[in-house]
C-alpha cells in the first residue's frame, strides 16, 4: 500500500498539471482576428457619417473598371478574403513600396483564388485603364489575384473613408480633396474589416500575411 505522502505527491502533482494546461489554453494569443467597427476605430479615421453605425460594419458596395477595363463590384470580392489600399501610379514617395509589399502579398498567395487584393487610384482622372496597365506591368500583377482601380472619384473617396477607414483626412472627393496613405486594410469573406497594416514595413506585412493564413484557415472550418 502506498504511503499517504507518497498519494499526496501524486495527486498534488496531477492538479498542478491540469492547472498548467487550463491556464495554457486562457493565456496563449487568440487565434481569432478581431472584427473591428467604426466605434472601435480613432475617430479620426472613421467619417462622420458612420461613427454611430449599428450592428456589423461591412464595406460598401462599388463598381469601378479594373487595369484590364473589367468591371469590379462587391459582388466580385464577396467570399475571398481581400486587402485593400489607395494609391496613384505618379506616386514617387510611399506607393513603390505599398506597391512592392504587394508583390510579395500576391506571390505568397498566388495559387488561391479565395484571395484578392485591391489597389485604387486616388488620381483616378490620371490613372486611365492604359496607365493602370502599365503600372501592373511593371509590378508583375497578375489580374487574377491583384485588381487596379479606376473610376468615380468621389465613389473611390467614399470607399477610403466610409468604408475601409483608410485615411485621416475628411473631404468629398472633390478637385482640392486627396488621399495619400500607407494603410494596408484587411477584409474577410464575410466583407467585415479584420486588420489595418503598414503597407510600407514588411515586418507588418509579414503579420498581415499571417492573419490572412489565418482568415483562410477560419473560412474553411465554417
Amino acid at each position: 500500500m502506498r504511503s499517504p505522502l507518497l498519494l499526496r505527491a501524486v495527486i498534488f502533482t496531477a492538479l498542478f498539471a491540469v492547472a498548467v494546461i487550463i491556464g495554457y489554453f486562457i493565456i496563449r494569443p487568440s487565434a481569432t482576428l478581431p472584427i473591428y467597427h467604426p466605434s472601435e476605430l480613432d475617430p479620426r479615421l472613421v467619417d462622420k457619417d458612420v461613427r454611430n453605425e449599428k450592428g456589423e460594419h461591412h464595406i460598401l458596395d462599388f463598381r469601378l473598371i479594373d487595369q484590364n477595363g473589367d468591371s469590379v463590384s462587391l459582388a466580385t470580392v464577396k467570399g475571398k478574403v481581400v486587402v485593400a489600399d489607395f494609391f496613384f501610379t505618379t506616386c514617387g514617395s510611399i506607393c513603390p513600396k505599398m506597391s512592392t509589399q504587394l508583390v510579395r502579398v500576391q506571390d505568397k498567395f498566388k495559387s488561391d483564388d479565395r484571395v484578392m487584393l485591391l489597389s485604387h487610384s486616388v488620381t483616378p482622372e490620371l490613372d486611365s485603364v492604359a496607365r493602370l496597365r502599365d503600372y501592373g506591368a511593371l509590378y508583375g500583377v497578375d489580374h487574377n489575384r491583384w485588381r487596379l482601380l479606376t473610376g468615380d472619384r468621389p465613389q473611390i473617396y467614399r470607399l477610403a473613408r466610409q468604408s475601409y477607414f483608410a485615411c485621416t483626412t475628411q473631404g468629398n472627393g472633390g478637385p482640392d480633396d486627396f488621399v495619400h496613405t500607407e494603410n494596408f486594410v484587411l477584409v474577410d469573406p464575410q466583407l467585415r474589416i479584420r486588420g489595418f497594416y503598414d503597407g510600407t514595413s514588411a515586418k507588418d506585412v509579414d503579420r498581415l500575411i499571417g492573419d490572412m493564413k489565418t482568415l483562410l484557415q477560419e473560412s474553411s472550418r465554417d
